[in-house]
């Protein structure tokens, strides 16, 4: 444990400044935005946003946007793929506006596969044209309105519309978002829009849209799914594959420690809680699971021993999955626990052709409950997850592709950051029913694939074990089996139910309350314990005795309740209550308060 403290230790304290943090080898120092003849008042927006520079996929995508040619780029995650696309699409429609200052249509659509992708490049759109916001507008359509406000929005002919393909697709066919004046069309995180199913749309998309027209395919990875819509979309394009070699990875920091943990299924709670209580890992975190139950388990489990943490999945509404995300973009709280049921077992990677069909039956009782989730949710891809210090894999993905996107999460923009994954073996899997998960059973087969994909595809990154101290681990066994014992199915229900009751209230009904009072919406915390189990209030404290050396320096003290009114009452005030206090004591005394007259 001491060695993981100081590994976390090591790490970069980071400040929530949004694009502030990006590190200088991703910038070309030989290019600056003013060079590349941007209109004035988009070189004032982007200062304002502090871009000192291009990043490398910037400097190579925006000279070649202005050339007209389609652009097929490839860059990690955190690099600037979105003002790529985003910074020559508005310099070409403010270019159009003075040909032709009257004509009002829409000039570029901007697909994304999920609903939070789509409200992040919408708020970096708005960041970018605040100086000309009367000359280019943009709409997002996948947020979660009606349909009528769809459409009065896009009677408006906004320039720009960002929205999923089937929304867009939606509207095309409505004739509400026409589409034959498009000049630009941009495919953000190509291959997983394929993954989401979303391959029928692009193609209805691709036979309304005019034939000439400038595509831009963004993706962190080239896989034969982005060839799928480089072969619908583009013609010739110019393919861009940017990323840093190992060495200069490791020379700016910017690298992703990752570790495996082998653990049976109920010492995964127990290294969750030792990890978490003990503080061994520093800064924000994100927790997966993989399935939406075993979220809330997490959360309960955690809430026992006075661990705060705000849940994310499908479940929720749309408004509130973004306020969670902003919120922990802006420090609010440090630890979310995140589904990732959206990532599906790609055909290349089914490890054998029986046990894909078994997991099948197996989750077949459950195919009518995921006919009912939002497939336009997604955590583990494109989100802008600001300054993530650690992903931990509290269950192991399905496959080598969704391990890749989850830790992308961490180590942003040149930033260090650690990956931490728990592993079942064969032989220890099924022990311990009530904490089972039939994913887990193919951990081991899943993390070889991940293990030899990690050194094939990212230069040699190589998945370190980590080995527990179990004789000090085991010290808080017993308290973990009273928090674990105390969250039962039927504590899970309750609390599923009660949080997606409040998030439904919270998301639709006070909308228009927290539009007009702003202010009070920093009052609605996502992290909030649900109390939907026994509260035992002796595990939220560890007791020193349990604590190793190392831990007893890392763990914060507990300082107690922090008054609000001053605990200095002004001279007379403490006179009188001196003087009331002995009153008091006096006079329930009977020796002390009889008196005897003497006779004369």
């Amino acid at each position: 444990m001491k060695s993981l403290q100081q590994m976390a230790s090591k790490r970069k304290t980071i400040e929530a400044s949004g694009d502030k943090n990006f590190d200088e080898t991703l910038v070309d120092k030989s290019l600056s935005f003013e060079s590349l003849g941007l209109d004035q008042r988009l070189l004032q927006a982007i200062a304002r946003q502090h871009f000192a520079r291009p990043t490398l996929v910037q400097a190579k995508a925006i000279p070649l946007a202005f050339e007209g040619k389609d652009i097929v780029a490839r860059a990690k995650t955190g690099s600037g793929k979105t003002a790529a696309y985003a910074i020559p699409i508005i310099e070409a429609i403010i270019r159009a506006k003075y040909n032709k200052p009257h004509e009002r249509v829409t000039r570029a659509i901007i697909l994304v596969p999920t609903r939070e992708l789509a409200e992040q490049c919408w708020k970096l759109v708005n960041k970018l044209v605040v100086f000309c916001g009367k000359l280019v507008h943009g709409v997002n359509i996948a947020q979660n309105v009606s349909d009528d406000v769809q459409r009065s929005l896009l009677s408006e002919f906004p320039d720009i519309v960002i929205g999923t393909p089937s929304r867009v697709l939606a509207h095309i066919k409505s004739s509400t978002l026409p589409v034959k004046n498009v000049t630009h069309i941009v495919v953000d995180e190509a291959d997983l829009i394929m993954s989401y199913g979303y391959k029928a749309d692009l193609e209805n998309i691709q036979k309304h849209l005019p034939k000439t027209l400038q595509v831009f395919l963004m993706s962190a990875t080239l896989t034969g799914e982005v060839n799928e819509i480089k072969g619908l979309f583009c013609l010739n394009p110019a393919i861009l594959t940017l990323h840093e070699d190992e060495a200069e990875a490791k020379a700016d920091g910017g690298t992703v420690e990752q570790f495996m943990v082998n653990c049976s299924e109920i010492d995964k709670f127990l290294l969750t809680y030792v990890i978490f209580k003990l503080g061994l890992i520093k800064g924000k975190t994100i927790v997966f699971v993989n399935d939406i139950d075993r979220c809330y388990r997490v959360k309960l489990f955690l809430e026992q021993f006075g661990i705060r943490a705000c849940v994310l999945n499908s479940d929720f509404p749309v408004n509130s999955r973004l306020h969670v995300l902003d919120q922990f973009n802006r420090n609010v709280y440090n630890l979310i626990i995140a589904t990732d049921e959206a990532d599906q077992i790609a055909p290349e990677e089914q490890i054998k052709a029986e046990e894909v069909v078994s997991a099948r039956n197996q989750s077949r009782e459950k195919s009518t409950k995921r006919k009912l989730r939002d497939r336009e949710y997604g955590v583990s891809r494109g989100i802008d997850f600001q300054n993530v210090s650690c992903v931990l894999n509290f269950d192991l993905p399905h496959t080598s592709r969704a391990y890749t996107h989850r830790i992308g999460r961490t180590g942003r923009a040149g930033n260090s950051g650690m990956a931490l994954s728990f592993v079942v073996p064969n032989e220890l899997w099924g022990k311990h029913k009530s904490s089972s998960l039939d994913t887990a059973k193919r951990d081991e087969k899943v993390m070889a694939r991940i293990q030899r994909d990690q050194k094939k595809s990212h230069g040699g990154a190589d998945i370190k074990p980590y080995v527990f101290d179990m004789k000090q681990v085991d010290a808080f066994r017993y308290r973990m089996d009273d928090a674990f014992r105390a969250v039962t199915r039927t504590a899970i229900r309750e609390a599923r139910t009660k949080e997606l009751k409040h998030e439904i209230l919270a998301s639709e009904k006070l909308k228009k309350h927290f539009e007009e009072n702003p202010d009070e919406l920093e009052q609605l915390r996502h992290d909030r314990e649900v109390h939907a189990v026994r509260v035992q209030h002796h595990l939220k404290h560890v007791p020193d005795y349990l604590l190793p050396e190392a831990g007893r320096q890392s763990l914060v003290k507990d300082l107690g309740f922090v008054g609000m009114h001053k605990t200095q009452q002004n001279r007379i005030r403490r006179v009188r209550a001196i003087h009331k206090a002995r009153s008091k004591s006096t006079r329930g005394d009977p020796l002390k308060s009889f008196k005897v007259r003497k006779h004369t």
